[in-house]
């Protein structure tokens, strides 16, 4: 079994999913937002989305991050917060001795809504598919999990290919 964090990094709102992997069965654990909104500066902000990742990663423990790549807007200013906020995210995985793995908005749209164009709504509807949900997950919730299921689909894919047979804590072991 291999737990995996998804994030979806933004410097106001950050949200997080965590599911569980046992080879091709995908299992909902966990997810929620970040709320940074309120607080005076983008080093503050910065600060906590570093905190409650950390205590995400401490209460499920994963072994493995992945996050959504930054991606260039209009807006330069937001693209930079973004990325700063991103790389919060990835260094507190990272001290933590998760890996981390890196998927484009486009990629995570395509494997799970079906189009590299799908829109928020429909990454809700079928997250909550796919992962048996009661009800529909908070829109930054639902990306973060649907980051973390584009890493599990690869990863399975990968260890297809490549016929590995098992993996243990997201170590491979071989034929």
């Amino acid at each position: 079994m291999t737990m995996i964090l998804g994030i979806d990094p933004g410097s106001r709102k950050t949200g997080f999913g965590i599911i569980t992997q046992v080879g091709n069965k995908l299992s909902y654990v966990s997810s929620g937002v970040i709320r940074v909104e309120d607080l005076p500066t983008l080093p503050d902000r910065l600060h906590q989305i570093y905190i409650s990742i950390q205590k995400v990663i401490q209460e499920f423990s994963p072994s493995e991050l992945a996050i959504e790549e930054v991606f260039l807007g209009k807006n330069a200013n937001s693209a930079l917060k973004l990325g700063q906020a991103r790389g919060t995210a990835i260094v507190a995985g990272m001290e933590l001795g998760l890996s981390v793995h890196e998927y484009a908005a486009r990629k995570v749209k395509q494997a799970i809504g079906g189009s590299g164009a799908a829109d928020k709504t429909a990454i809700q509807h079928m997250v909550k598919t796919m992962l048996k949900l009661p009800g529909l997950p908070q829109e930054d919730a639902a990306d973060a999990l649907a980051i973390a299921m584009t890493h599990a689909h690869t990863r399975e894919s990968l260890v297809r290919m490549s016929g590995v047979r098992h993996s243990r804590r997201g170590r491979m072991i071989g034929k």
